[in-house]
């Protein structure tokens, strides 16, 4: 998960408090095959972060800032079999330098609490980023069941247990990891988030979001549909998650194409060990591939599409966390299958003429580290951050 160094800056003057950060993963990747039955091998400096987060005195304001350096360090993308992209395939694409940048006003108190956030980052859809999960590698359905990167504006109120979120959005990709939105665009696109949560730890939330042309900066794009529905529990070392994602590409109301996902995750922590599971199958499509076979043309054309591929996907995590005062050192070793199944038939794409075989390997090693406060649910803002029992400040932990 993101950390970072917390500055407890509360004074009797102010009674604000600042807390900022760093993060980053070495890691090593060994991809069996990556592509035409070659063996890869590569090393990163994986998201690399920096953020921050304050808020004012009696809670009823706070901002976050979160700067994702993977534009310099990750150019090239991260072997990651089956992810796909912002132009990348079978490489995870590195983010936008301004990953999130979000100001939220609080409103009312106890059971009944409203928020307005805006700025720039995840959009109210689906599931929290992976980026703040157990695992490592990013399952193949990141675009299908999250939004992020965009400039928005979202309404999250709360009653009790039940918080819905609204937002309005602009529904362009970044292009690249230093791109900005498209303001032009900003408010063509929408999203809603339901969810139920309990103090025990249990949560269920149902998403539904449209999103115009995001994979033409311009417009005039296939449209976006898309629905997810997710049950998640986390508490005391035990950490489950179950979701289910949709996305529907339409053209004047009429479907072109359609990608489902489902994907179970959990975790057991025990004093400083942890073990992880995960278990996927997601639907991709297969894009015309440019002369480096691991990029697509950008922006594609919507006839570019050669077929869909679904992936299965098991992968395994251990590792284990070393904190010196603020500071956090967990190394890890995480191990996945893949097998990719074309879809279509007849196919323009043959998985297994492509890799070289049916069944494709990835064996991970490195290290996380970090110092200080943490990110707890990355993707969500206000109200939707709060816990279960009213509490009316974003989740930040120290580490």
């Amino acid at each position: 998960m993101p950390a970072g160094h917390q500055m407890d800056m509360d004074s009797a003057k102010s009674g604000t408090t600042v807390s900022a950060g760093i993060s980053g993963i070495l890691l090593g990747t060994v991809a069996q095959p990556g592509v035409a039955n070659r063996t890869l091998a590569e090393g990163y400096l994986t998201q690399p972060m920096a953020m921050a987060a304050f808020t004012s005195p009696g809670g009823r304001f706070s901002g976050e800032i979160t700067i994702d350096f993977e534009g310099a360090t990750l150019e090239r993308g991260e072997l990651n079999a089956g992810m796909h992209g912002e132009g990348y395939v079978d490489r995870r694409h590195p983010h936008t330098l301004l990953h999130e940048v979000a100001a939220t006003g609080f409103f009312g108190a106890g059971l009944s609490r409203l928020s307005v956030t805006a700025g720039r980052g995840f959009v109210p859809f689906g599931t929290d980023d992976p980026m703040s999960r157990p695992f490592v590698k990013y399952p193949v359905n990141h675009h299908l069941a999250q939004i992020l990167e965009r400039a928005m504006v979202a309404v999250a109120g709360a009653s009790g247990p039940i918080v819905l979120e609204a937002s309005t959005f602009g529904g362009d990709e970044p292009e690249s990891p230093y791109d900005m939105p498209n303001w032009g665009r900003f408010g063509d696109s929408w999203s809603a988030r339901l969810t139920g949560r309990t103090t025990t730890g249990f949560e269920a939330q149902g998403s539904i979001a449209r999103v115009k042309s995001p994979e033409q900066p311009h417009g005039g794009g296939l449209d976006h549909r898309k629905l997810s529905a997710s049950v998640r529990y986390d508490l005391r070392g035990r950490y489950l998650l179950a979701e289910w994602a949709r996305t529907k590409e339409v053209e004047n109301g009429n479907t072109a194409f359609t990608f489902q996902s489902a994907l179970a995750e959990g975790a057991v922590t025990r004093g400083r060990m942890r073990v992880g599971l995960r278990a996927e199958r997601t639907e991709r499509p297969e894009e015309e591939r440019s002369i480096n076979v691991f990029r697509t043309p950008r922006p594609h054309s919507d006839l570019s599409i050669l077929g869909r591929t679904r992936w299965l996907v098991l992968t395994a995590n251990t590792g284990a966390t070393f904190r010196r005062k603020r500071s956090l050192f967990a190394p890890f070793i995480e191990v996945s299958m893949q097998r990719p199944r074309s879809l279509d038939k007849p196919t323009a794409f043959d998985p297994r003429e492509f890799y070289g075989t049916n069944s494709l390997w990835s064996y991970s090693a490195g290290i996380r580290v970090g110092s200080g406060m943490r990110h707890e649910r990355m993707g969500r803002y206000g109200v939707s951050a709060s816990h279960a029992h009213g509490d009316d400040m974003q989740s930040h932990e120290d580490m």
